[in-house]
């Protein structure tokens, strides 16, 4: 057994334990584990969309560690292959999420690179604050999110994780919810800024309520909202 796998080996058991380890950024992690394990779902499958590191900051290596299975789609190369090193066991896709017909995008890697996107408007704007360049712009493949469920999951996933930096909203707003019906999602609904003005996303948090998802749990950074028929049959 070489060292990570001892490592993962730990953690696996403390996952198991009282003390709740999370590798989110606020334990949403937790929060969707029980949620999902009051639906009587022991072991859900996920997509990550924006799944930048494999453990920090992550919502889904929680679940991985329990055995879970998913796809993890992240657009900047590296990245890409430190999750499919470290994350073997997943698919991982270096792509972006399409939202019309254009095969290809701008990708523009950021100083910090929590912030890479895929908004032009996003990336001129953290330049501002003075402390961000574009590092690099990246030409980059688009795929669809229902392609991708189609492809990849026999109905849909039971988790969606979604931050990919200023468009998750017309992601949303691409998303087939008549075909697919993930029990939750977890998605960012704060507004990035360096000056302390950011703001609540209300349109994702509304789009979400006009779907038939009700607000389970707020992080302040993210919302995590659960599919209201699955809730109220539980």
């Amino acid at each position: 057994m070489n060292i990570f796998q001892r490592i993962r080996s730990v953690l696996k058991s403390a996952c198991n334990d009282s003390r709740k380890i999370s590798f989110s950024q606020c334990g949403e992690d937790i929060i969707v584990n029980f949620i999902l394990s009051s639906l009587g779902i022991s072991n859900p499958t996920y997509l990550d969309i924006g799944a930048y590191h494999p453990t920090n900051l992550n919502n889904t290596y929680y679940f991985y560690l329990k055995g879970c299975s998913g796809v993890l789609i992240e657009p900047d190369p590296q990245n890409y292959r430190i999750l499919k090193n470290k994350r073997n066991k997943n698919t991982v896709l270096n792509v972006g999420i399409g939202i019309d017909d254009a095969l290809m995008a701008d990708f523009f890697i950021m100083t910090t690179k929590t912030l890479n996107t895929f908004s032009r408007e996003d990336a001129e704007r953290l330049i501002l604050y003075g402390n961000q360049k574009i590092e690099q712009v990246l030409k980059i493949p688009l795929k669809n999110i229902n392609s991708i469920i189609k492809e990849h999951f026999q109905t849909c996933p039971n988790f969606v994780s979604l931050d990919v930096e200023g468009l998750d909203y017309e992601i949303l707003k691409s998303f087939d919810f008549l075909k697919f019906r993930p029990q939750v999602f977890c998605i960012e609904t704060l507004s990035y800024t360096e000056d302390n003005t950011e703001r609540k996303i209300y349109e994702i948090i509304d789009l979400m309520k006009e779907k038939d998802y009700l607000p389970y749990a707020d992080t302040y950074i993210n919302t995590i909202f659960v599919e209201a028929k699955a809730w109220r049959n539980r």
